[in-house]
């Protein structure tokens, strides 16, 4: 995951490249923006953040390998159309390294501020997968819900490939929505694998089952938060604190429940733990 402004030296341009060069560099295989305004905690100031798309596309333009991918754009920011049309275009400058993560949203207070409507969040998100999957798969899309409605629209020039989609969420609803349109799932944020975990799996494979779709079929990812203990940052307790081997070992574990690929939140966000995460993948691997 990339830093996205939460300090002018965490979150400047100059830095986000550093960490989005040295990750392409030590072979690691996606990059990760969030999607957010700001965060307001409930007792404090906003926290600011630099916009997604446009810091996913000129993290586009400084590498040449690396799968870029949102976690997760929220639905309600971006019409379908405009987002489907994005998506193609990042897609075809970024040499089809584009993996289109989605959600409905979560955190009120961007909503409010920027009079976004925070009722039936998932609703809204289920007409607008719909919508986007069918433009990004080439259809002339007539579509008309509740809440969103097209004629006859297109997607201009066409994707040149079938743009995988992953979908953040975990309640059941979201879930059904996941086993309909999704290549991929993630979930989040997790240290050692928990119970909190092997729900929302035994959740996922419940839902896949009621679609009747192959377990198979879906990549499962997870969110990871990781820090190391023997350089300064903050010493938050939800985070994994191992050494090299012991990480290592933290990601067999996660790949033993059949998850396929790990974002990592890496405290401090530096170089050197880019370095450090990816010596542990290569032991991972070993």
């Amino acid at each position: 995951m990339l830093p996205l402004g939460e300090t002018q030296d965490v979150g400047s341009w100059p830095r986000i490249r550093e960490i989005a060069e040295a990750t392409e560099a030590q072979g690691l295989d996606s990059l990760w923006v969030a999607d957010h305004f700001f965060y307001k905690p409930p007792e404090g100031e906003p926290q600011g953040m630099h916009e997604a798309w446009t810091l996913l596309s000129a993290v586009a333009a400084v590498t040449s390998r690396v799968t870029l991918a949102p976690l997760v754009l929220c639905s309600a920011f971006r019409n379908p159309g405009l987002l489907a049309s994005m998506a193609a275009t990042l897609d075809e400058v970024s040499s089809g390294r584009l993996l289109l993560g989605v959600g409905a949203g979560w955190h009120d207070p961007e909503f409010e501020a920027f009079g976004y409507p925070p009722d039936h969040k998932v609703g809204r998100f289920e007409e607008w997968i719909e919508i986007v999957a069918r433009l990004l798969s080439g259809e002339t899309v007539t579509f008309d819900g509740r809440y969103y409605q097209t004629r006859d629209a297109v997607v201009l020039p066409a994707p040149s490939r079938r743009i995988p989609l992953l979908i953040a969420g975990n309640k059941p609803r979201m879930m059904g929505i996941v086993a309909r349109h999704a290549d991929s799932w993630n979930t989040a944020w997790f240290g050692r694998p928990d119970d909190r975990l092997r729900e929302r799996l035994d959740d996922l494979d419940r839902a896949l089952d009621e679609a009747g779709r192959d377990r198979a079929s879906l990549e499962r990812h997870v969110g990871l938060l990781v820090r190391d203990p023997d350089q300064a940052g903050e010493d938050d307790s939800d985070f994994f604190a191992g050494n090299v081997e012991e990480l290592a070992d933290l990601l067999r574990e996660h790949e033993q429940l059949g998850i396929a690929h790990a974002v990592a939140i890496l405290e401090p966000r530096t170089p050197q733990s880019v370095e450090r995460l990816a010596r542990a993948v290569e032991l991972s691997r070993g």
